[in-house]
């Protein structure tokens, strides 16, 4: 196989955990007996809709007697304002007292503190009124109920009623080794190599390989100190529901691409006794030479030459165990795209 240099983008394999794009916990923000559980466990529910009702009347109750008290107060501003307008009319004619209209305006202004006093009182009434059935606060996937009806609920308990999650999209979290970093971004610094796309592939893991690509979305700014290792944060569409929190996955995540790399066939590549990298070429007089080269990662069926062979060598694939070193043989390109080494008798072809 004659052997020619194209961009090459390498990747690696890393590990990652699924997680919620967003998760929030329902939780009463009063307190009281849930009548009714207004949902379906496990559903998907859009924000805003009613999940519970908490008993209403104590805080029905409430509302009304602050309504009342404000009525009240209204009345007492009004008359407290005749009162002024009449004193001051009299006034006039001296025939009230100055401190007799002194004491008629502080009552008419007490009045109307009074009067914004049960207006706010109201409005904190109506508002824990309308906490009396609980709402989504996002839109997701709900899970079971933690309460069912007739359980007294607390604003001041720890426990959540039940937790929604939003699962499309979806974020994977991925670990890569602080080292593994540095050297990419020494590669890149370099310019030998091109930074490659952010998307990535997930494999599930019963090994199947998720349908729709991510994006890498970003990276910590720190290094874990108990690892060793950087976050990164890789975002999936989830239509279908498939991922869920908790998941352990395998994602391929392109890291850089190499201008002008060398991919050699696998077979084509061999070990001698203390593990080194081989190679059999076919140089310009037939001659079989043997090359120590460097692999780099695997593509697919092939290996990814980092040193050792160049464009256009010709790579022995097939027939190696009957190429020698130093043998005269005749190749010949297979129309697979592979090479088949002759013996050592020249015009003898394999």
């Amino acid at each position: 196989m004659t052997l020619t240099a194209q961009p090459v983008t390498t990747t690696t394999e890393l590990t990652g955990r699924i997680t919620a794009t967003a998760v929030a916990d329902v939780r009463p923000q009063v307190d009281g007996i849930i009548k009714a559980r207004l949902f379906t466990e496990g559903t998907t529910v859009r924000a805003g809709q009613p999940l519970y009702q908490i008993d209403p009347r104590l805080y029905r109750a409430t509302r009304d007697q602050t309504a009342a008290q404000l009525a009240s107060a209204q009345a007492s501003a009004a008359t407290a304002q005749a009162k002024v307008a009449r004193y001051n009319r009299l006034q006039t004619a001296d025939a009230v007292a100055r401190q007799d209209v002194d004491d008629a305006v502080a009552a008419d202004r007490e009045a109307e503190a009074s009067i914004a006093q049960y207006r706010a009182s109201l409005r904190t009434a109506n508002v824990n009124l309308g906490f009396t059935r609980v709402y989504a606060p996002i839109s997701g996937r709900i899970g079971r109920s933690a309460f069912t009806v007739g359980a007294l609920v607390s604003a001041a308990q720890t426990s959540a009623l039940a937790t929604i999650s939003q699962l499309d999209p979806i974020y994977v979290d991925i670990q890569q080794s602080s080292t593994a970093l540095l050297d990419l971004r020494e590669s890149l610094a370099s310019g030998d190599v091109l930074p490659a796309s952010t998307t990535v592939r997930l494999v599930l893991e019963n090994g199947r390989v998720y349908p729709q690509a991510g994006t890498i979305q970003f990276g910590e700014v720190s290094v874990d100190t108990t690892t060793g290792t950087v976050t990164l944060r890789a975002r999936f569409p989830n239509p279908q529901g498939i991922l869920l929190p908790g998941m352990f996955v395998r994602l391929t995540v392109p890291q850089t691409i190499v201008r002008n790399g060398i991919l050699a066939p696998q077979q084509g590549i061999t070990r001698d006794a203390k593990g080194n990298a081989t190679a059999l070429v076919v140089g310009a007089d037939n001659k079989v030479a043997l090359r120590q080269v460097t692999t780099g990662q695997a593509v697919g069926a092939q290996w990814l030459i980092t040193a050792g062979l160049r464009t256009g060598d010709r790579l022995i694939v097939q027939g190696t165990d009957k190429a020698q070193p130093g043998a005269t043989v005749k190749a010949v390109t297979v129309t697979t795209g592979t090479t088949a080494a002759g013996t050592t008798n020249p015009g003898t072809t394999n």
